[in-house]
């Protein structure tokens, strides 16, 4: 049996048990951590925090934060633990326009399933006191990820709470690789992420992911009035127009 949906990748009870296991903390989340604690933080916002394994961390005494998801699944997860977070079911449309938080992070690649980045870095700089900064991370166009994105080499089976698990990915759509060049500023790639289950029903959920590159992102960013920063990798290496993987700062002047 086939199921397929394009509403909420990570809307399935069963899989968001998984999220944490697949997505574990790493440099990434030091990274953003670090980077909280050098500014001195009082006020966070965890744009695109799904289950809130990062959000969690960022919580302390005498520091307000806030997780902001459009999945109630993964927030219903993120709930389970505990804490003084302020969790919000919503888009970047749910930000306070406060202007008075010091940091607004968004990770695990959340920007790249947006479609339109402008609205977006205007709700993140209307958010943001003067000063404050927005750290996220993204794949570029140059890291070609998806060119892997087949069953033969992401097929996997594993044990989990509810059963022996079977899962890879499926390109649906992408450019040739013949058409690609580093000038390209954005890449639209369509893939399928199936699951099947012990019962054989296969849950298919349809993902489209934008790849952009730098210079489009950064003008999107002072458009926004956010003056950009940018480092290659999580050890701040000096960020190369041929790059997999920008790690960008920006502040609100």
């Amino acid at each position: 049996m086939l199921t397929v949906t394009d509403v909420d990748p990570y809307g399935d009870e069963d899989l968001v048990e998984l999220y944490d296991v697949d997505n574990a903390d790493g440099d990434d989340h030091a990274y953003y951590r670090a980077l909280a604690d050098s500014l001195g933080a009082r006020k966070i916002i965890d744009l695109g925090c799904g289950t809130g394994l990062l959000t969690h961390t960022l919580a302390r005494p005498g520091r307000s934060v806030t997780g902001i998801d459009p999945s109630r699944t993964m927030l219903g997860y993120a709930r389970r633990t505990p804490s003084s977070i302020t969790w919000i079911e919503g888009d970047h449309t749910a930000l306070p326009a406060t202007a008075d938080a010091d940091l607004v992070v968004a990770t695990g690649n959340v920007l790249m399933h947006l479609a339109d980045l402008p609205p977006v870095f205007t709700a993140i700089a209307a958010a943001l006191r003067p000063g404050g900064v927005f750290a996220f991370e993204s794949r570029t166009p140059m890291s070609r990820a998806w060119i892997h994105w087949t069953r033969e080499s992401t097929y996997s089976e594993r044990e989990t709470p509810f059963g022996h698990l079977v899962e890879w990915l499926e390109l649906i759509s992408a450019p040739p690789q013949s058409d690609f060049s580093i000038s390209d500023e954005e890449i639209v790639v369509v893939f399928d992420a199936h699951n099947v289950f012990p019962s054989g029903e296969d849950r298919v959920f349809r993902n489209t992911l934008y790849f952009r590159s730098y210079p489009l992102v950064s003008a999107a960013l002072r458009d926004a009035g956010l003056d950009v920063r940018a480092d290659r990798n999580w050890s701040g290496e000096t960020f190369t127009e041929d790059a997999r993987l920008m790690v960008v700062r920006a502040t609100r002047g």
